[in-house]
């Protein structure tokens, strides 16, 4: 249900009554027939697409397409970004995420393209067509579950219609990032977006919206189990829902007010507002909300032991879930009568609801599965793109270096003739020579930190490689493959992220968290782990790449492997004193112990990861001018016993925009 939610208000920005929708396409096509210019068929065709929105996205493509073919054939570039949004939009009702993404970015391509040369007067179109494709881009990313993308292309969007002064669209934005956060349990954020959303839906005139957002604040402030704001907020939202006939948002919401009362175990209270939603959800026909409303009247009646009207409920909610095909509902629905049949001695019945809903669990399984392909075909599409924006980059600045060194030449001439300005022509030079020496040294500086780091890569292989081996003749063939698959992804972000000296925050996560796994499979779950970021750390943060794997690697060899039973390791990402803080913990034997066991060990081992990272540090702080240092220390307890080795790394904070 997430995409009925997001999808209304970032790609159809109006809707029509069926009938009034019907009168204005026949007059379209009637148009259509009679025009001659290019330019007018063009938009006509596009504005027929347009107009099918959510109606049906299939003649909506049909119609798309034609745009596009048309659009291109006769170099309508600005009609040819419209085609690929209409065509994106059909393709994202009808759950092709992938081909939606390409349909996306090909009118960001377009929109970019007119933007770079427009004039004045068509600049603010062309930038809300842009916002579109951005906001468009966001909703697709969102619905794969890729949340760090779909906020980097909401802000984009956010940025764009800030600037236009478009108070709706810069609302509902604002509410798609606020959901985004919410999914996230990033609930300071999200109420940050939502407050923002509802103060400019109230001074548009969108009431409807707003008591949409005002009901997703009443849910944050549920969750928080913060009941008095909870409530407040939904008695607004009620109260806006109301005067203004939304009878499907009042329908939700009632709902939401009914799992509130199961909260605070006032029963009586939640089949009541259950019951009102009920009667509005049938009222329309909406069998998802008729199943849902139905679904939780039958697990509040469980709870008070009303066996009877529970199993009623229970098999009207799967019924309806089933027509609806949303699964969700028939695997609670099923589980619920299960478990109810079973308690009443109904063997038969439970087995035959519990085959059901091992049925639903199946199938979102399987659509996770298919989801979870769409999203890496989507990265690969990201990676392909970004690769061509590199590219056009780095073109771009060839030619400005042409120009500049031409340039420079120029004056150089020009100062070689000028006798009576020798003097100064002198000092410029100096001066050049002077930021050129500088410019090298820095450039040296980086060029060694890249060194460095590639130094690494070839030690993190060969230990990656001694593990696979070990766990093939501890573990055999099977285990052997599993543990070859997660290294080969690891291997693939290292292989990438080689090629960066900074890599965002989040990906190094990706990278430990990789790592992490890997070593749960060779030590047979010898340890638990865990890793965590601080919401004060923006979400372009970033650092060196696979700087602290050596020292989460010392952590399971020398602290937990020898400990003899299971251990834990705990990462931790936090901002302090304007320095950004990287711990790594575990609760093994302790630095003193580790070493005692290394002098008496037969096999001798010399471990250059600790060398090469503390030459790292020295070349961050010397390219930064900020410290940079680690701090390796043992745990103690209360009793002064050693619990484990503390490691702190402090980092000067630096961001994925200064590469």
């Amino acid at each position: 249900m997430k995409l009925l939610k997001l999808l209304p208000v970032l790609v159809v920005f109006v809707c029509v009554p069926a009938f009034s929708q019907n009168k204005v396409i026949d007059s379209l096509k009637n148009e259509l027939g009679k025009a001659t210019a290019d330019t007018a068929r063009a938009a006509l065709l596009n504005e027929i697409a347009a107009e099918y929105t959510e109606n049906n996205p299939a003649i909506m493509q049909q119609y798309a397409k034609q745009a596009l073919d048309f659009s291109r054939a006769h170099k309508l570039k600005r009609q040819e970004a419209t085609a690929w949004v209409n065509m994106g939009n059909s393709q994202l009702m009808m759950s092709r995420y992938a081909d939606a993404l390409k349909s996306f970015t090909n009118a960001q391509s377009v929109y970019e393209g007119l933007t770079s040369t427009a004039t004045q007067k068509d600049l603010a179109d062309l930038k809300d067509g842009l916002g579109r494709a951005y906001g468009s881009i966001g909703v697709v990313c969102s619905e794969q579950g890729d949340y760090a993308k779909a906020l980097e292309y909401y802000f984009k969007t956010l940025k764009i219609y800030e600037e236009l002064k478009r108070d709706e669209y810069v609302a509902v934005v604002a509410n798609n990032i606020g959901i985004v956060y919410q999914s996230q349990k990033e609930f300071g954020k999200a109420l940050q977006y939502f407050d923002k959303a509802q103060w400019l839906q109230k001074k548009t005139g969108d009431y409807n919206g707003m008591g949409v957002t005002l009901t997703n604040i009443g849910k944050i402030y549920l969750e928080r189990e913060e009941f008095d704001r909870c409530t407040e907020f939904f008695n607004k939202a009620e109260k806006i829902f109301s005067e203004h006939e939304n009878q499907r948002g009042l329908a939700e919401l009632y709902n939401n007010i009914g799992n509130f009362h199961v909260k605070k175990g006032n029963y009586a209270a939640a089949e009541a507002f259950y019951k009102k939603a009920l009667v509005i959800f049938r009222g329309m026909d909406e069998k998802f909300g008729t199943s849902a409303s139905l679904g939780y009247l039958g697990i509040l009646y469980a709870k008070e032991g009303k066996n009877a009207q529970a199993i009623e409920c229970l098999e009207q909610s799967a019924t309806l879930a089933v027509e609806a095909d949303v699964a969700e509902q028939v695997m609670i629905s099923e589980k619920e009568l299960s478990s109810l049949y079973e308690k009443t001695g109904n063997t038969a019945q439970a087995l035959a609801h519990f085959k059901k809903y091992t049925e639903a669990r199946e199938k979102i399984n399987s659509s996770e599965n298919i989801r979870a392909m769409v999203r890496e075909e989507m990265n690969f599409e990201f990676e392909r793109k970004a690769a061509l924006q590199k590219a056009e980059n780095e073109k771009k600045i060839a030619v400005y270096n042409e120009q500049a060194k031409r340039h420079q030449m120029q004056i150089l001439f020009i100062v070689l003739l000028s006798v009576l300005l020798f003097g100064i022509a002198f000092l410029v030079y100096s001066r050049l020579q002077l930021k050129k020496r500088l410019t090298l040294q820095r450039d040296l500086a980086e060029y060694e930190q890249k060194a460095l780091h590639l130094q690494m890569n070839p030690h993190f292989v060969f230990n990656c490689l001694g593990s696979i081996s070990s766990f093939i003749v501890q573990n055999g063939t099977d285990s052997a493959i599993k543990y070859l698959a997660k290294f080969s992804k690891l291997m693939r972000l290292t292989l990438e992220y080689s090629k960066e000296s900074l890599i965002p925050i989040d990906k190094e996560i990706e990278s430990l968290q990789n790592y992490l796994e890997l070593e749960q499979l060779r030590f047979n779950q010898a340890f638990e782990f865990s890793i965590t970021k601080s919401q004060d750390i923006e979400d372009d943060t970033a650092l060196p790449p696979l700087l602290l794997q050596p020292f989460v690697e010392n952590a399971i060899i020398h602290g937990i492997v020898p400990k003899k039973c299971r251990g834990n390791i705990y990462v931790d990402f936090k901002i302090d004193n304007n320095q950004l803080v990287c711990t790594v913990i575990d609760d093994g034997i302790g630095i003193d112990q580790s070493r005692k066991l290394k002098e008496k060990s037969v096999t001798v081992h010399k471990s250059l990861a600790l060398q090469i990272t503390r030459k790292r540090l020295e070349v961050i702080q010397a390219v930064t001018g900020k410290a940079a240092y680690v701090d390796i220390a043992e745990r103690k307890d209360a009793a002064g016993a050693v619990n484990g080795t503390i490691i702190t790394l402090y980092l000067p904070i630096q961001y994925s925009s200064d590469k």
